[in-house]
Formats: structure tokens, C-alpha cells, sequence
């Protein structure tokens, strides 16, 4: 079976919240991996508040946000 992910370089993104500059590299070096926080990612089709990656503050903020709820 191949990894899908084994194959996907590191890119550089803008969170889709704030706006700061991160590095994402779904390959395993990223930083979110070493998080304990995690947000369901959308199915396909499925609506979402962000349509891509958040950066760690913004990730620690919207899981605390949407863990009052």
C-alpha cells in the first residue's frame, strides 16, 4: 500500500485565519504533528470555516473556541 502522504513536498501557506506564514509538510516534519489539539478536517463537499491549514496559535484559539460550545 503507498502512502499517500509520503509523497507530498513541504509548502509554504498563509493561515487561513490571521494570515501569518507557516511551513506544512503533511510528509511528517510538521509542526502540527507534535499538537495534541485537533480540529476534524472537512469531508468533501463538506463546508468549513477555514479550507486550509491554521497556524498553532490560530489552531490552539479555534479548538478552545470550539470546545465552549
Amino acid at each position: 500500500m503507498t502512502n499517500r502522504l509520503e509523497s507530498v513536498s513541504a509548502r509554504r501557506l498563509a493561515c487561513a485565519r490571521c494570515g501569518t506564514e507557516f511551513t506544512c509538510d503533511p510528509s511528517g516534519a510538521c509542526w502540527c504533528f507534535e499538537e495534541t489539539v485537533r480540529l476534524p478536517l472537512p469531508s468533501e463537499g463538506q463546508e468549513s470555516a477555514f479550507q486550509d491549514c491554521l497556524c498553532r496559535d490560530c489552531l490552539h484559539a479555534f479548538a478552545a473556541i470550539t470546545a465552549a460550545r
